[in-house]
């Protein structure tokens, strides 16, 4: 067994040094385990082999949650629709993950949120969705756990009212009020990353994996690119994980041959309106004919999804549609008493789904479980799942390595360790005012930085000592401050400005122009920490500007095909241009 990198914690910091000293390493060592995919799963196998003392390295094609992993309804649920189809057990699974999450593992960046689903039948209705929220309350108690959220309760229709104001009186006869937790999807994936990172993984995004080295049928490792120096070389392995989500069949092909587990990908978009479009002080849920819909509050914003469809074009940047987001606003002004319009919309974002290929085309039917597969000697495949259960996908991965390993593999911890951030967070939350004081920001942006960085604030804060001008907020983003934008670069890993605007920051969906105004500032002070060339940082400027239009023109479009033409107008930002 190769010793662990580390003895002790290491750094969680992700800049462009240690970038480059993992690339280095990974030419140069052999490691227990290689993790291709850097969503949130392979951050979570990252994290789960290296807390077992494994060695570890993560490569990444683009940026870390750049796919599914940023682009969920950024909730952690147990998955209250899948009672209906009786899959107990996955429910009582997320259930025990979403406490772990909020109590234990990242109480900084997960937190409980209260939903109101309405029902239309004063009796039958209220009956079988209150034993549904009655027995979802109950399978969360399970295994000795708690909640860490409220109890659900019934409401009257003028209850529910003064709750939420901007529903439709005549749209429903009364309400159950139950609780889920959420979470910022892309920073939760790059905190799990910083974490792994502290126990001795070696990671790096913008880099790609060519191709498996092999020996007779054994997979030992990877043949990778460095998209940014373009440069080529070779990562051996005692074991490779195949984490790759709705791309696991295209790296399937690298090997020679996709196997028995197919992934295919289903198709979800969100919209993002301004908070004061709808009065209410808790998300809604409601049943669609094939799925259900959620508003979700997001801060100053709501986030309402989302879709299920059937999707077989470009996997890199899926394309919203037209038809899309009038599907959306149709069923949510269904029950509102002010409908909601195209206007209204500020941002809008598609994900894939990775799910299980089943016997049905529905892609709303098909599997949300998760497998764990050795296609080959020396190759662990894991696909499938749901976000919320993402450590247990991540643990039966790392189970599976062991077991091709030779000698003794510790069991996985991971339910007991604390992302960086966590440790002290309370303590830190509770000193608030302090901390306002002593920054001389206000204590409402202090709660905003604690709510991200947990107790790495003061990582921040030093930075705005060293350089008060950082406290300042970023032009045409006021809910980010410029040391935040810093902050992406030499700590979480970000290497371009798309990274920092779409999944540092939700700038590209929080604002109304999707962040071009906020584009010139932030590259600016992107520039010095990355190393560009006035050319390189015009080129970033430039990039995301089109990434918009083009995004912008696909949602105009009609039907997917459209869509996808138009979303794939944009250029891409890789390989970096040279000084």
């Amino acid at each position: 067994m190769t010793a662990s990198p580390v003895t002790g914690l290491g750094s969680s910091r992700l800049g462009p040094a240690e970038r480059a000293a993992a690339l280095d390493r990974m030419a140069r060592e052999e490691f227990d385990v290689v993790v291709v995919g850097g969503g949130i799963v392979g951050a979570g196998a990252a994290l789960d082999a290296a807390t077992r003392g494994l060695s570890v390295a993560v490569v990444e094609a683009r940026d870390f949650a750049s796919g599914t992993s940023s682009r969920s309804s950024k909730l952690i649920h147990g998955g209250l629709r899948y009672l209906e189809q009786y899959n107990f057990d996955l429910v009582r699974e997320a259930l025990t993950e979403r406490s772990l999450l909020l109590q234990q593992i990242a109480p900084h960046l997960v937190k409980p949120v209260p939903f109101l689903l309405p029902t239309t039948h004063r009796v039958w209705e209220r009956a079988y969705f209150g034993a549904g929220v009655a027995l979802y309350d109950l399978l969360s108690f399970q295994m000795g756990s708690t909640r860490g959220v409220p109890h659900h309760r019934h409401l009257t229709r003028r209850g529910a009212l003064r709750l939420a104001p901007s529903l439709r009186k005549d749209s429903f006869t009364g309400a159950i009020q139950y609780w889920d937790a959420q979470v910022d999807d892309a920073r939760y994936v790059m905190t799990v990353l910083r974490t792994a990172a502290e126990y001795g993984a070696q990671i790096a995004s913008r880099t790609q994996c060519l191709g498996f080295l092999r020996e007779g049928e054994r997979v030992t490792g990877l043949r990778i690119r460095d998209l940014e120096g373009n440069t080529t070389s070779e990562v051996r392995a005692k074991q490779v994980v195949n984490a790759t989500g709705v791309w696991t069949d295209d790296i399937q092909e690298l090997v020679g041959g996709r196997g028995q587990i197919h992934v295919k990908a289903s198709k979800g978009i969100h919209l993002v309106v301004p908070k004061d479009r709808i009065h209410s002080s808790t998300g809604i849920i409601l049943r669609t004919e094939k799925s259900v819909l959620f508003v979700i509050p997001w801060g100053r914003h709501w986030i309402i999804g989302t879709t299920d469809t059937a999707w077989d074009l470009d996997k890199a940047h899926p394309a919203a549609s037209k038809a899309d987001i009038d599907y959306i606003l149709d069923h949510v002004n269904s029950v509102l008493t002010t409908p909601l319009t195209h206007d209204d919309v500020e941002g809008v974002y598609a994900g894939l789904r990775p799910l299980l290929t089943g016997e049905t085309d529905e892609t709303s039917k098909l599997s949300r479980e998760h497998v764990v597969a050795h296609p080959v000697p020396g190759l662990v495949l894991v696909a499938g799942g749901k976000y919320t259960t993402y450590r247990v996908m991540a643990k039966d991965a790392i189970d599976a390595v062991a077991h091709g390993l030779d000698g003794k593999v510790a069991e996985s911890c991971t339910d007991r360790i604390p992302l960086v951030g966590g440790d002290g967070f309370q303590a830190m939350w509770n000193s608030r005012q302090r901390l306002a004081s002593r920054s001389g920001l206000h204590v409402a942006r202090i709660e905003h930085l604690l709510r991200r960085y947990g107790s790495l604030v003061d990582d921040l804060l030093e930075l705005i000592a060293d350089k008060p001008d950082l406290a300042k907020p970023l032009t045409g983003a006021e809910d980010y401050l410029r040391a935040e934008v810093v902050y992406a670069a030499t700590h979480e890993g970000a290497r371009h400005l798309n990274d920092v605007l779409s999944r540092r920051t939700r700038i590209s969906i929080e604002t109304w122009d999707r962040g071009v105004g906020a584009a010139q500032e932030a590259a600016d002070l992107l520039a010095p920490v990355l190393g560009w060339s006035k050319k390189q940082r015009d080129r970033e400027i430039e990039y995301y500007r089109k990434r918009v239009e083009a995004e912008r023109a696909s949602q105009t479009k009609e039907d997917d095909q459209e869509a996808d033409a138009h979303r794939k107008g944009a250029p891409d930002i890789v390989p970096t241009a040279t000084p």
